[in-house]
């Protein structure tokens, strides 16, 4: 995985989180991303936004998948009737 900078709308995002959400976000933010944090390479912004973007990304991955698989289970259900 190569670390993308972050994108300005990510760090308004990132910006107006409270301290619980910025808690929340540190704790699922893992590989590379963390070893460039604590080599202090990007900001806690930076971070936070890049996280907040790879999160929305693989959130609509993740819907996309499902939705495939929603049809599926559909043309399933129709074919058998």
């Amino acid at each position: 995985m190569k670390i993308k900078k972050a994108s300005e709308k990510y760090i308004e995002i990132a910006k107006n989180l409270t301290e619980e959400e910025v808690e929340k976000l540190q704790s699922r933010i893992r590989g590379k991303l963390t070893r460039r944090a604590e080599d202090k390479k990007l900001s806690l912004l930076e971070t936070l936004a890049i996280q907040l973007e790879l999160e929305d990304e693989q959130l609509a991955e993740w819907r996309k998948n499902l939705q495939e698989i929603r049809k599926k289970e559909i043309a399933k259900d129709v074919s058998k009737q």
